[in-house]
């Protein structure tokens, strides 16, 4: 099943939470905060009930939130990418212009200055694994990164009619094709299991170097959005007025 945290907002200011979407349990973890609804999971099903229950509950707006890959060429791992739009299954959905200015606001005066892109962000349906498949994303989109949540709550903001803006860092780079061990333990509900790595790993030892090359990048991943969380929170561009 897919799961929710939820706290309310000050009083005084607009309390209805923003809800944000992530696809596993760590990047929810990272999320959660004072007037934030997370919602998570990897299987697409499960996410869109989650989300739907949490959107019937009331919110301000629908933040995508966490990893993704990336497309453009000259994006190192860590890179922080405020979506201009995302490029998916349903089309294109645009974020609100005024809660991404704040955003990007919000994370260009620490240490994610030097990190952070603005631009469209590319969202599919299964993993985007292949150095090859990124290119070609990017070539017929111009996406600078790709994650499979952004469509998803894109268009739950577009049918309620509530602000979307998306957050994302480049877990692995356009020019690394993840090893299958990498994706082994992912769970439907988004939280990770060891198991399915290591017999992976046993199947096939050559991918280990690999496996530890998307660790490293993973780091730098969390690394930038465990600041741009505090950017966020520190900003309050969490709360919509």
């Amino acid at each position: 099943m897919a799961f929710s945290t939820t706290l309310s907002a000050d009083a005084g200011r607009n309390t209805l939470p923003v809800i944000v979407v992530t696809g596993m349990a760590f990047e929810a973890r990272i999320a959660r905060g004072k007037g934030v609804e997370v919602v998570y999971a990897a299987r697409a099903d499960l996410l869109e009930r989650a989300l739907s229950a949490a959107v019937a509950r009331g919110c301000s707006g629908i933040v995508s939130f966490g990893t993704a890959g990336g497309l453009a060429p000259d994006l190192e791992p860590g890179t922080l990418i405020v979506g201009e739009a995302v490029d998916g299954p349903f089309g294109r959905l645009e974020t609100d212009r005024s809660w991404a200015d704040r955003f990007a606001a919000a994370l260009a005066t620490g240490p994610l200055a030097a990190r952070l892109r603005r631009g469209v962000m590319a969202a599919v349906t299964a993993p985007l694994v292949s150095a090859d498949g990124k290119r070609l994303l990017h070539r017929s989109t111009g996406a600078l990164a790709v994650d499979m949540e952004s469509h998803i709550a894109g268009a739950t903001a577009a049918a309620h009619g509530v602000p979307f803006a998306v957050c994302r860092a480049v877990v692995d780079p356009a020019w690394r094709t993840l090893p299958a061990a990498a994706t082994a333990g992912l769970r439907d509900d988004g939280t990770t299991a060891l198991g399915p790595v290591l017999r992976e790993l046993l199947r096939q030892p050559s991918q280990l170097a690999a496996l530890i090359q998307v660790a490293v990048d993973a780091r730098a991943a969390r690394t930038s959005l465990v600041q741009a969380r505090h950017a966020m929170g520190e900003a309050g561009v969490l709360v919509f007025p």
